[in-house]
């Protein structure tokens, strides 16, 4: 046996036995027993040949055992390489099948995720334009109630100057009435009078001086005159008694008119007989005649007819006084009650501009709440997605 030959033999055990020694890992790896127990069967016969070639000393049995040596080992290492390949391939597999189905998980959960906060996006879109629609029916609703109340108080307003219009037209209706019943009455004394005067022939005259005589006087004798003077006296005195009293003066002038009339065709006639005798007076005025040839009874009704045309006099003068101050206390209680009404119209507008005023406060009002409701609803939402943001952050953590 030369060096060669056993230098090939024992790099051929030396294979075989590192061959060996992998082998049972890599079947221990595998979990496969029955290949181990085969090449345990296959390294005993291997070493039983190798035995054998030792003791024989033929070259050709060496040749032969060199062979076999090759063919098993050749076999050895195929079937070693085999079996470790398809062990690594089947780890392989399985790994990259549990990362495929992982990876497919957390895409499908990140799709999901999408499409959970598109429509949470959409759901926040549709709630502001909700609540955009119901602010502005809100604001509506506002406005038209403030309309309404504006209205409201219009009405008021016009209500309360209607019925002062109604009022002021009862007033007005009634003076009419009234003064209608005193030009009735006035004009219905103004007939009577006209009709005792044609009656009883009394004429007027036409000019009046400042004491109340007649300029003109149409009837003959003074005592015809006085009694025109007093009639026209009496006809320019303001009707204060009323028509009766009217009346029975003119009664009384009638009667003292016809009692002088008699009077003085008596006293004519007597002075006609004074004349015829030569008994008459020269020198002196007619009114010293007249004053000398009347008698003192006609003198006393004269006084008495002056001493009440002075009395009616002051009495027209104190009622002018009286019409004068009633007058002045009209104008001064129609400047209080002007101002009494401009202080109540100052009044009114300061209460409407304070009712705007307050109407505009609880407009800013409504919709400083409005405001603080949507703050509320928005901060809730915002809120609520940030908590599911973290729990959808918190349940990816825990799948990974």
């Amino acid at each position: 046996m030369s060096v060669g030959s056993r230098g090939s033999l024992r790099g051929n055990h030396t294979d075989l036995c590192s061959s060996t020694s992998s082998l049972p890992s890599a079947r221990l790896q595998n979990g496969r027993p029955s290949d181990y127990n085969g090449f345990l069967g296959s390294s005993s016969r291997a070493s039983s040949r190798a035995s054998s070639a030792r003791a024989s000393p033929v070259v050709e049995e060496r040749s032969d055992f060199l062979e076999k040596g090759s063919r098993t080992a050749s076999t050895l290492s195929a079937a070693t390489l085999a079996s470790l390949g398809g062990g690594l391939s089947r780890r392989g597999s399985c790994d990259t099948s549990i990362s495929a189905d992982t990876e497919a998980s957390i895409r499908e959960m990140k799709d999901s995720l999408v499409e959970v906060e598109e429509k949470y996006r959409k759901a926040m879109v549709s709630n502001a334009q909700l609540d955009n629609e119901k602010t502005n029916l809100m604001y509506q609703v506002d406005t038209l109630r403030d309309t309404l109340m504006e209205l409201e108080e219009l009405l008021c307003e016009k209500h309360r100057e209607c019925e002062e219009k109604t009022k002021d037209f009862e007033r007005e209706h009634h003076a009419h009435n009234v003064l209608k019943f005193q030009f009735e009455e006035m004009k219905e004394t103004l007939k009577q009078s006209e009709e005792l005067r044609t009656k009883h022939g009394i004429i007027l005259g036409s000019e009046v001086t400042a004491n109340g005589e007649l300029a003109d006087r149409a009837i003959d004798g003074h005592a015809d005159a006085e009694t025109a003077s007093r009639l026209n006296q009496d006809s320019h005195t303001p009707t204060m008694s009323g028509d009766s009293m009217l009346e029975i003066r003119l009664r009384k002038l009638v009667e003292e008119r016809e009692s002088l009339l008699d009077q003085v065709r008596k006293y004519k006639a007597i002075a006609e007989q004074k004349q015829k005798n030569g008994t008459e007076e020269t020198g002196s005025t007619d009114e010293d005649d007249l004053q000398n040839g009347l008698d003192p009874h006609i003198l006393d009704l004269q006084r008495d007819a002056n001493r009440q045309i002075s009395d009616l006099k002051f009495k027209l003068v104190k009622s002018e006084q009286e019409v004068t101050a009633l007058e002045q206390n009209i104008i001064r209680l129609e400047g209080q009650v002007s101002r009494y009404k401009t202080s109540a119209e100052a009044a009114e507008k300061v209460e409407d501009e304070l009712k705007v005023e307050k109407r505009k406060l609880q407009r800013e009002l409504r919709s400083a709440l409005d405001r603080s409701d949507e703050l509320e609803a928005s901060n809730s939402h915002l809120t609520k997605r940030l908590e599911k943001m973290k729990a959808n952050r918190s349940a990816l953590l825990a799948q990974q």
